[in-house]
């Protein structure tokens, strides 16, 4: 079993920053892929950036890429998502997930899932 705490949520205003971390324990002597995922009320859950914390291969959704960036470190088997250029949009719960095998989009194919954090942004 792997568990994941996820942290770092809070509000921020239109074009502001924050960093939310997640950070994995147990079976954890395998390299994982690590994610996030969100969830904006009434909306379906939204693949955000993955990482595999092996070979550093990162993918990021299209809606982030200019403004979101994900990094691992290996040592503490915890990611990390810079986001800045916050927008009203980016409001959602942000899931960390976890998973053996390539970073993908798909959420159906994480084992581990963390509590959430949310993620405010005024306008």
């Amino acid at each position: 079993q792997v568990q994941l705490v996820d942290s770092g949520g809070g509000l921020v205003q239109a074009g502001g920053s924050l960093t939310l971390s997640c950070a994995a324990s147990g079976r954890t002597y395998r390299r994982l892929t690590m994610g996030w995922f969100r969830q904006a009320p009434g909306k379906e859950r939204e693949f955000v950036a993955a990482i595999n914390l092996n070979d550093g291969t990162t993918n990021r959704a299209p809606s982030v890429k200019d403004r979101f960036t994900i990094s691992g470190d290996n040592a503490k088997n915890t990611i990390y998502l810079e986001m800045n250029s916050l927008k009203p949009e980016d409001t959602a719960v942000y899931y960390c997930a976890a998973r053996w095998g390539s970073p993908t989009v798909d959420g159906d194919r994480y084992d581990y899932w963390g509590q959430g954090t949310q993620v405010t942004v005024s306008s």
